[in-house]
């Protein structure tokens, strides 16, 4: 229409008086209103948009060049945030999805564009889903702004009475391009600040694109890591094997050779932490090119250990080790059954369980990652996972429950102090995991003050 029309709707239900009763509040009904304008405003930077309602002034934007813009406008600077840019075979993706290191809310608004069209879709609903699924067990339905472009003849947009779904001619490519280009996101070493005006730095490392057949599709087997020399292996006089959180297990795990392996040609890797201690034998502090950092050791070690079994598990079973006298562990009725449901699951990760009798059951084989001392406390705490698991999960989701509660035990404690060696081994190991940034749980992993904030407190720039 000629520039400067105005269209004015009103008496929406003068001739459908049912549909009015239909209505929700005038608050749900103005969110709504605002969630529909908001969506329009992101996919059209070039118009300027202005939403009231009574008295109040919801949203106001002027025209403006580019989506950065306007999403500046309509959300602010958000460090919560990543930025998602991939294109390929004429596909292309970018936008803004919620970082992993975030402490917000487990829900957050999802705007999803097809050529400039807000849409719902269950092949992007579930890309988005794997990408963080991946990365951690933490249930979350994430904050997502994302746009994608095709060409119009690779996607049917007459799906739905009101156009809100699309059918992709290439479903499963727009499915891979949409995991790879989050995952690459979220694989980023971001950090959160520790000042309010901090400004993270970080270098960017996406994960290898991967593909790998068996039940937990997509997860790696062992490469790189093979060359990986296991220095906790060699630490027999420091503690005994069944009390030390690292032993032989761990070389079990990272499949250890005593020659050193490279990355393979044009792999990109971030740069090296030089660690310069332990602060109350809990964090790692060190340094990068990049700033200082601060390293959680347990959740670390806990990310290296979940990646590790979850690759192994591609090819089959995590090794166990046989106890030499079984243990035995009461448990509640619901948790005893849970650990009989899923008994291949366990066995899969290296734990073979059975009835004793009573309320107690036999654990007779463990994980070799795994130390004695911990079996006890990571049974329970798998028994009390297991029973909380819906009928209906995939095989898939329970393996990653169980991986990260196995992980989260067998890794170095807080209060545990490190040798040089041990903390340049994890630093090393944590560079090179596909999401270094949280454990399988979601706990942050690494604080940093970057070079650019140390300048600034110290008034050099």
């Amino acid at each position: 229409m000629p520039e400067g029309t105005v269209i004015d709707a009103t008496d929406l239900f003068f001739n459908v008086p049912a549909r009015r009763k239909f209505l929700k509040s005038d608050r749900a009904e103005s969110t709504q209103a605002s969630r529909v304008v908001t969506q329009l405003a992101l996919a059209y930077p070039g118009v300027g948009f202005t939403l009231t309602s009574g008295p109040r002034r919801l949203l106001r934007c002027a025209p403006v060049g580019s989506l950065d813009e306007r999403f500046l406008q309509l959300y602010g600077d958000r460090e919560d945030l990543v930025e998602v840019r991939k294109t390929a075979a004429g596909v292309s993706v970018r936008g803004y999805v919620a970082a992993l290191t975030d402490h917000g809310p487990a829900r957050g608004p999802q705007n999803v564009f097809v050529n400039g069209r807000a849409v719902r879709d269950r092949t992007v609903a579930h890309a988005i889903h794997e990408a963080y699924s991946r990365a951690t067990v933490k249930a979350r339905t994430p904050e997502v702004h994302l746009f994608i472009e095709l060409p119009p003849n690779r996607v049917d947009v007459n799906v739905h009475p009101t156009k809100a779904e699309v059918r992709f001619l290439e479903q499963s490519l727009v499915h891979e391009l949409l995991r790879r280009a989050l995952g690459d996101a979220l694989g980023q070493p971001t950090s959160a600040p520790l000042a309010p005006d901090a400004h993270t730095g970080g270098s960017a490392s996406g994960p290898t694109p991967r593909s790998i057949p068996g039940v937990v599709a997509g997860m790696a087997a062992p490469s790189r890591w093979a060359g990986v020399t296991d220095v906790f292996a060699r630490d027999a006089d420091e503690r005994s094997r069944s009390a030390r959180p690292f032993g032989p297990g761990l070389s079990e795990v990272t499949g250890v050779r005593e020659t050193a392996s490279s990355p393979s040609a044009g792999e990109s890797e971030p740069p090296p932490m030089m660690p310069l201690g332990q602060f109350r034998d809990t964090f790692i502090i060190a340094v990068d090119t990049d700033g200082v950092a601060i390293i959680d050791q347990h959740v670390a070690h806990e990310r290296i250990l979940y990646e590790r079994v979850m690759e192994r598990l591609t090819d089959g079973v995590l090794e166990g080790q046989g106890l030499l006298t079984p243990m035995v562990i009461d448990l509640p009725p619901g948790q005893r059954e849970a650990l009989a449901a899923h008994a291949e699951h366990l066995k899969r990760l290296g734990f073979e369980t059975g009835s004793f009798g009573g309320d107690s059951v036999s654990v007779t084989t463990i994980p070799s990652v795994l130390a004695i001392a911990e079996a006890e406390v990571a049974v329970r705490a798998l028994a009390a996972d297991l029973e909380g698991f819906d009928r209906g999960a995939s095989v898939e989701d329970v393996l990653k429950r169980l991986a990260a509660t196995t992980a989260c035990h067998a890794a170095v404690k807080a209060n545990d102090r490190l040798t040089q060696e041990k903390m340049v081994f994890l630093l090393e190991e944590l560079r090179r995991t596909e999401y270094s940034t949280v454990c399988p749980h979601g706990r942050p992993v690494v604080l940093r003050l970057s070079r650019q904030e140390i300048e600034k407190r110290f008034e050099r720039i």
